[in-house]
Formats: structure tokens, sequence, C-alpha cells
């Protein structure tokens, strides 16, 4: 083989910080060996990998297209190092999740994963559907559990989970014992909205098309408990999942409204791979013990 797995891992490195000694530091190499490494690829091959604008390197097209390859190559021989040194094929995993999925049902799964003789660690990133996608596009996420519906032809979507986003008011609110609402009655009402970009989002708007652009939106947050608090102190309705929401509604502190029919809160739960990924044992593993749900 005429390139070492050093010499790709200094690409990788470089590839994600596009910068050199930023790369050597994450290798713990020098600087000039990191350097070398990089050289002695391009090199050997008469390629160039990268633009070098000063001290910054851009992956160029032919960069673009050899990164993945290189990612599943070292991820199955990683793969294979641990199963030698461990005796198992379950290692460490970097999960992504959606705000609804890393704060309600992620956490259970971790601790299933982590079970295991050999205790494999799991890092969980949770931010909303846009950032999550982008992150396992970059290799930085080993797999990513998201509730928005997305299109990206770098990216497997594979169904997991069925979901039902409920509109929802306060006790005291003058929505709260309506035994139906119209139409009227969403476009009239003061709204606490998840940010854009997030997959509870997504659905509330689709789910409201029509009326959308009449909706009296006051306050758009990132995170599901501050919409809560808001909605719980009479600030307006809400639309969050019914998997954050059933404490409240066992408590009586939040109350569900029941909207038109013809307005469906249904959704899908997804996890998201690249497709040119290297599926390890552990990601089948994750994948399996989700689905137990």
């Amino acid at each position: 083989m005429r390139c070492s797995f050093r010499q790709l891992e200094v690409f990788l490195a470089a590839a994600h910080f596009q910068n050199i000694t930023k790369a050597a530091e994450s290798l713990a190499m020098s600087q000039s060996a990191a350097s070398s490494a990089l050289k002695e690829l391009e090199s050997q091959f008469d390629i160039q990998l990268f633009d070098r604008v000063g001290k910054r390197l851009q992956l160029n097209e032919l960069g673009r297209l050899f990164r993945p390859k290189v990612e599943a190559l070292l991820a199955q021989a990683g793969e294979l190092e641990q199963a030698l040194a461990k005796h198992t094929e379950v290692g460490a995993l970097k999960v992504g999740a959606t705000l609804t999925i890393g704060n309600y049902l992620a956490v259970g799964i971790m601790a299933d994963y982590m079970k295991s003789e050999t205790q494999p660690r799991v890092s969980l990133e949770v931010a909303n559907t846009r950032t999550i996608a982008q992150r396992v596009i970059d290799f930085e996420l080993d797999i990513g559990l998201i509730e928005g519906e997305l299109q990206s032809p770098e990216l497997e979507v594979i169904p997991w989970l069925a979901d039902e986003l409920v509109v929802f008011c306060a006790p005291g609110h003058p929505l709260a014992n309506r035994e139906t609402l119209t139409d009227e009655d969403l476009k009239q009402a003061t709204w606490i909205m998840r940010e854009p970009g997030s997959g509870t989002r997504q659905t509330t708007e689709r789910a409201m098309h029509g009326i959308l652009p009449d909706m009296q939106i006051l306050l758009e947050l990132e995170h599901t408990e501050a919409i809560k608090r808001a909605v719980e102190a009479g600030l307006g309705i809400g639309c969050l999942s019914r998997v954050c929401l059933a404490d409240a509604f066992r408590r009586g502190s939040l109350v569900p409204l029941p909207v038109p029919s013809h307005r469906q809160l249904d959704r899908q739960f997804y996890f998201i791979l690249h497709k040119q990924k290297y599926r390890s044992a552990g990601i089948d593993r994750w994948m399996d013990l989700c689905r137990e749900l």
C-alpha cells in the first residue's frame, strides 16, 4: 500500500480543521510531521487535494471526492483494531439528535447501548434538523435522529418511529374548554413556535397550510421547555410533540386543543446516515435499540 493510515488521518484532520496546525494538534503530532505527511500523500500520487489560501486549507474537487472514501476506510480499520484489542464489534459512537428526540428519547437508548461488556462511550449532540443533517454530511456524526423531513443526495433517510404533534394551551386560556377549534380560532390565537429549521416547525407549517400567513406568532424559541413555560404563563398557544407534553398533560399544567380534523399533525422520526459512511456494528446496534421503542 503506497499511502499510510497516518497520512490518511492527517488528510481527514486537515479537511475538518482547514488548518494544518490544528490538524496536527488533534493527532498529537508536530506541525512539521503533519505537513510532511500531507505533502507525501499528494506527491506519491502527483495530485493536489487542497487549495491553499494563506494558512487555510480548503478541500478542492478531488479532495471532496476522496474524503468519504477515506472516512469509510479508516472507520473500517478502526473497527477492526478495536475488535482485535477488545474482542468486541460495538464501539464508541457519535450521535446527533433533534431536540424532542435528544431530550426525551435518546438518553434511555444511550444507557442501553453503554451496558455492553466493554461499556462503549456515546457522545450526543442535540440541535435542530438542519444542523444535525449538516453534521452527518460532514462526517462529524456517525448517525442522526431527526424529526423533520429532508432531501439530500448525500444522505440515506430511513423511517424510524411515528410521532404526533399536539396544539396545547394553559388551563386558563380562553380556548381551553372548547370542544373543537376552527381555522379562524387558529388564526386569531397568539402562537409560541419552534424556530425555523426545526422538524417541529416544519410539521406545524405543513399542517397549517393555507392559514400560515395569517397566524399571529409572538415568539420563536429553540427549546421545547421554554415553549412549555411560555404557554403555561399564558403568553399563547403552542404545538409540540406528544412525547414532550405527556407529563404536563398528566399534571394538568397544560391541556391539548382539538384542532380541525383536516389539520394533520402526524409525522415520522427518521435515522439519517451518510450514503458513503461505513455501517459499523455499533451503528446497527444503535438502530436496533431505537427500533425497540
